[in-house]
């Protein structure tokens, strides 16, 4: 038997993450944390993701949580390394991502007595979590029984039903560094059996009756893992001659039948069809939507039903028309749904004006992009077809995942951003993460305020040679020149944007990424081949003018009074 710690509740933990199918683990250095960091370094079945940064480390667990689908857990030590962990715990929370957070302690008697590293840990992250756990070193036999218990009851409703993050507080003792080669019991695993979610056949041909044409009902789809049974339901939907299906880029679905540029095509629309297409009822599913243009269209409405579907921690009612709450998993709704249809019981035209609607905003989106200048409009125009299908992109907060939603309409492999609480803090630590779990490439598209904030994340770059980063340097705070509360302040250049230009170069030359920028047009085109190739992490820094990109994006938000004769299929 190999040498490891002899503190029983850290051996405990890890044989329990490891029974609850735990793969990874990222941790940070720390001396109260050793006797953690020894048991899971012990545990051969683990992967450690050293990470030194605990606001790093914690988004680089959300990016590997994503997209493996597995629990994750980031391990610290004392103090406010914990507090660190706050913005990427809140991201998992309204995410519904599996991150365990464990942080080691102090004896709860050391507290508040001038003892070094030491703060109230249990309970910080009370507002942001599914559950608080406080253990220590289980001396006795009850003791060992409740930990053992506490830490089932974590792990099970971290991953059960809507999921989210745990936080696991242990205290320790010391000496913190004795090691024990006695064996460890195997650990008791409560198992939890899970029951059916579906519908019954009655209630599935009820609510097809309920939706059944003429009535006109609209899906609208927020962030979401891929899922090949939901795309097949939503398309299926899709065909009924009442039913129309929006997508947001990060909803991961795909069909021609779907329109998947809900911006572009809600600022073509007419007055007179705004008051036309209204919808009788929308059906959401996914998280928050990105979608400024949606949402209020919808809640200018009378009269709309609004449904939700998929699990939710608490009413959300952000058209504030919410009439039902379906507390399941949408794509068992949705395929039930789909089978439950019947016949449509009267003519609709719904779906297809819908259709010839979206076929003009495509037209016109064409047309204004074709005749556009060199911004940053131009620039997105030109890359985001060149990024590999079998890439992931992730995106990050600000003006790149707005951007995305206009030109992001190719099947990628996936597509993600933080917009569980859409900060820009974290977004290059969660695309490393991201590219851990994935063996093709991950793409993050930042913008250079973005990319400042978290600029320490590049040191653990090299740790996903697959890693590519398109850095939009557009003078920082691109979306506060945009925005119309901020946009025509006399203070916006002092407090809001960063005009100094982000040392792109310099800083990639230092953490060891491969470097390429460009600044116009054929500069991009000739330059993204070989970013895409480079054998280790790679940057790309894209240089656009921040004024005319601002005006850019405010003018294609008015192009159809421009373009409003122009020929489309």
């Amino acid at each position: 038997m190999a040498e490891t710690t002899d503190k029983w509740i850290c051996r405990e933990i890890m044989s329990l993450l490891k029974e609850f199918g735990v793969t990874a683990i990222v941790v940070s250095p720390g001396s109260r944390n050793a006797p953690l960091l020894v048991a899971a370094a012990k545990e051969e079945c683990f992967r450690l993701v050293p990470v030194a940064d605990e606001r790093s480390a914690a988004f680089v667990a959300l990016g590997l949580a994503s997209v493996s689908d597995t629990p994750v857990p980031v391990v610290c030590t004392s103090g406010t390394a914990v507090l660190n962990y706050g913005p990427a715990v809140a991201e998992a929370f309204y995410r519904a991502l599996p991150l365990i957070v464990i942080s080691a302690d102090r004896p709860y008697e050391w507290i508040d007595q001038d003892d070094s590293q030491t703060i109230h840990q249990h309970g910080v992250l009370n507002n942001f979590v599914k559950g608080s756990y406080d253990v220590d070193e289980s001396a006795t036999d009850a003791d060992r029984w409740y930990a053992n218990r506490m830490i089932n009851d974590a792990l099970t409703l971290a991953v059960s039903g809507r999921r989210g993050p745990v936080h696991i507080n242990v205290r320790l003792d010391a000496p913190l560094g004795r090691m024990s080669d006695a064996a460890h019991p195997a650990p008791r695993k409560i198992a939890t059996l899970c029951p059916r979610e579906d519908l019954t056949v009655s209630d599935a041909r009820e609510y097809g009756r309920r939706l059944a044409s003429p009535r006109r009902v609209m899906i609208i789809a927020g962030f979401l893992a891929p899922s090949s049974r939901l795309n097949q339901a939503l398309a299926r939907l899709a065909r009924l001659p009442n039913f129309v299906v929006l997508t947001e880029t990060i909803a991961n679905l795909h069909s021609q039948l779907f329109i998947n540029r809900i911006d572009t095509t809600l600022s073509q629309m007419s007055d007179d069809e705004r008051r036309e297409l209204r919808p009788d009822v929308v059906i959401t599913l996914g998280g928050a939507l990105v979608s400024r243009h949606i949402k209020e269209y919808i809640r200018s409405l009378d009269n709309v039903e609004h449904w939700s579907v998929g699990h939710t921690h608490t009413t959300v009612d952000c058209f504030c028309h919410l009439s039902l709450r379906i507390e399941m998993r949408p794509e068992v709704f949705f395929a039930q749904l789909a089978s439950a249809m019947q016949p449509h019981q009267a003519s609709c035209d719904y779906s297809r004006r819908w259709e010839l609607l979206a076929r003009k905003a495509e037209a016109t989106h064409q047309a204004y992009v074709a005749a556009s200048p060199w911004s940053d409009m131009k620039a997105f125009a030109t890359f985001m077809p060149m990024i590999p299908r079998e890439a992931n992109l992730q995106l990050s907060n600000g003006t790149p995942v707005r951007y995305a939603q206009l030109f992001a309409t190719r099947n990628y492999h996936r597509c993600d951003c933080n917009r569980g609480v859409s900060g820009i803090d974290g977004c290059t630590s969660t695309a490393i993460g991201a590219a851990l779990a994935y063996p093709g490439h991950t793409v993050l598209v930042t913008g250079d305020m973005s990319a400042q904030y978290d600029v320490g994340a590049l040191a653990y770059a090299s740790l996903a040679p697959r890693l590519r980063i398109i850095m939009m340097r557009n003078g920082g705070g691109a979306i506060f020149r945009f925005v119309e509360s901020t946009r025509n302040l006399d203070i916006l250049e002092q407090y809001f944007t960063h005009p100094r230009q982000f040392p792109a170069r310099d800083i990639a030359k230092a953490y060891g990424l491969d470097y390429f920028e460009a600044a116009n047009e054929t500069a991009l085109r000739a330059v993204f081949g070989k970013f895409m190739e480079s054998p280790r992490a790679a940057l790309l820094a894209v240089d656009t003018p921040a004024e005319e990109s601002a005006a850019v994006l405010r003018g294609y938000f008015n192009r159809k009074s421009k373009y409003s004769n122009i020929k489309h299929q």
